[in-house]
């Protein structure tokens, strides 16, 4: 799933292609993408984005009010009531790309078409005066959500309301972090305590800060607390910067949560960059955590829930108990 270093990424290639720009047509090829009904999806067409925002793991175009000119290829009107734009208040699309949607951009040639919708991962089209970005989401599950909202009452509702760690204090992410009793991995995970963080960059996170993904959040000491908000905030803003070099030079097509440069996260078996202990993981529906033992667990393996209902009491506590089961 995309993150905010990888939305933030996406934000930074896209202000200068669309902002300022009308929205001349939206085609939407799947029926599951649009989550609303009023404002009707076809009144934005004809309106120019004014700015771009992020809430959590979502991207937000934002709308002026009025079209900027009457759109040709806009269908009827909208029936009066279902007006897009009253009473000055802007228009927002709300984009949650979720696990497997990405965007991607073509700039438009002279004389050349847009972008067909051709596939089943081709979702939709946002075509603009220049160019046109598409959504397509990998797999057979629709989860990518578009929202079509009038006002900034109606934004915050779909906030989630997790704390933008980008210019939370100290204090304020302790509080954030502790509300609940829960492991620092759900923690860091959940969009209502942490705006942004996914599967990955968490595992990035606590392998810099050194601890557990399953310590509890109400037994954290204030040193911990300190070290994992460092941490959070050097992973996320090393990363932020890395992409945001890239996204001025050229479009991120290629957005994924595997890097060769990550620390932990995907690395399962291979060599830990801070002690060279092979990463170890805890697999669980379609995620997985990855983490260090030696770095993060007191060399302690963690269990991991299908083998270790399989094994029992023969499941490995420790790095050399792991290795002297797989020699058997």
């Amino acid at each position: 799933m995309p993150e905010l270093p990888d939305i933030t990424a996406y934000l930074t290639a896209l202000e200068p292609r669309i902002v300022g720009q009308p929205l001349e047509h939206l085609r939407i090829a799947s029926p599951l993408l649009l989550r609303t009904a009023i404002p009707r999806i076809e009144t934005i067409e004809g309106h120019t984005v004014t700015s771009l925002r992020r809430i959590g793991k979502r991207i937000v175009f934002v709308f002026n009010s009025t079209p900027s000119e009457p759109c040709a290829l806009s269908p009827e009107p909208a029936v009066p009531g279902q007006l897009a734009g009253r009473g000055g208040e802007p228009l927002f699309l709300v984009l949650h790309l979720m696990i497997a949607g990405r965007l991607h951009w073509r700039d438009l040639k002279p004389n050349a078409e847009r972008p067909k919708l051709g596939g089943r991962n081709n979702l939709a089209a946002f075509d603009f005066p220049h160019g046109s970005l598409t959504l397509t989401e990998a797999g057979t599950k629709r989860r990518a959500s578009l929202h079509l909202v009038q006002g900034e009452a109606a934004l915050a509702d779909l906030d989630p309301g997790g704390l933008d760690i980008l210019s939370a204090t100290p204090e304020a992410f302790q509080q954030a972090l502790t509300q609940e009793n829960r492991t620092l991995k759900r923690a860091l995970t959940d969009p209502r305590v942490l705006s942004g963080i996914g599967n990955a960059y968490s595992d990035e996170i606590l392998h810099a800060a050194q601890l557990s993904p399953l310590a509890q959040t109400h037994k954290l000491t204030l040193e911990e607390c300190t070290r994992l908000h460092t941490a959070t905030l050097t992973t996320l803003q090393t990363w932020i910067a890395r992409f945001n070099a890239k996204a001025q030079e050229s479009f991120p097509e290629k957005v994924t949560a595997f890097r060769p440069e990550m620390a932990a996260h995907g690395r399962y078996q291979q060599p830990c960059p801070r002690c060279g202990s092979p990463i170890q993981r805890i697999r669980y529906a379609d995620n997985e955590t990855n983490y260090c033992p030696t770095c993060q667990t007191h060399g302690k393996v963690l269990a991991d829930r299908s083998l270790s209902r399989l094994l029992g009491d023969d499941w490995p506590r420790t790095l050399e108990e792991l290795e002297a089961l797989r020699k058997k």
